[in-house]
């Protein structure tokens, strides 16, 4: 369980392997100096879980499963990536409840300045869209994020500076491959709905 509030931003140091699967290195001090084989940490918003650790490093497997459903493929070395480690007994609940089990990729439609801000426009795919609401919570990169906005194809967010000072939401670009997890509440409403 995560909150999708980011820890610390680290850096992919290598990606080896191939379609059956790949191994990730990740420099991140902080959250390498806590963590321990077999613990989980999100990254972009992913729950993977840590395989080896190495002083300021840390490694994880992900399979075909993982990497057809996220946009973990785009990262190489030199990829700033989101991290989270999983919340812990007595940890402070901030953000929502975010699983780390990443529902599709969207993609930045258009990155818009908004006063100190910006305004983010993602697509996202009907199936995911359906559980969208303005003042929502939605999960991208990892990140927990209110709803801004929600149109036929696709939802905004507004990014105050604190949010693109500490995340990787800042280097976003148009046509950028994003990791969305939806708000785990809405599927269990709808499931729970009668037909």
């Amino acid at each position: 369980m995560f909150t999708g509030l980011i820890r610390e931003v680290g850096t992919v140091l290598a990606r080896e392997g191939g379609a059956g699967g790949v191994r990730l290195t990740i420099e991140a001090p902080e959250t390498a100096r806590t963590a321990a084989v077999g613990d989980s940490v999100a990254i972009d918003g992913v729950c993977l879980t840590v395989v080896a650790v190495d002083g300021d490093t840390f490694a994880f497997d992900a399979v075909p499963e993982t990497l057809d459903r996220t946009a973990l493929t785009t990262l190489d070395h030199g990829s700033r990536v989101n991290l989270e480690p999983a919340l812990r007994a007595g940890d402070r609940l901030g953000g929502h409840y975010v699983q780390g089990h990443v529902d599709g990729v969207g993609t930045v439609r258009s990155v818009e300045p908004e006063g100190d801000g910006r305004r983010l426009w993602f697509e996202l795919a009907p199936d995911l869209l359906r559980y969208v609401v303005v003042k929502g919570s939605v999960t991208i990169q990892g990140t927990s994020l209110t709803i801004a906005a929600v149109d036929a194809s696709g939802l905004a967010v507004a990014l105050v500076p604190h949010t693109l000072a500490s995340t990787t939401l800042a280097l976003l670009e148009r046509e950028d491959r994003v990791n969305i997890e939806v708000d785990v509440l809405a599927k269990y409403v709808e499931r729970l709905l009668p037909r």
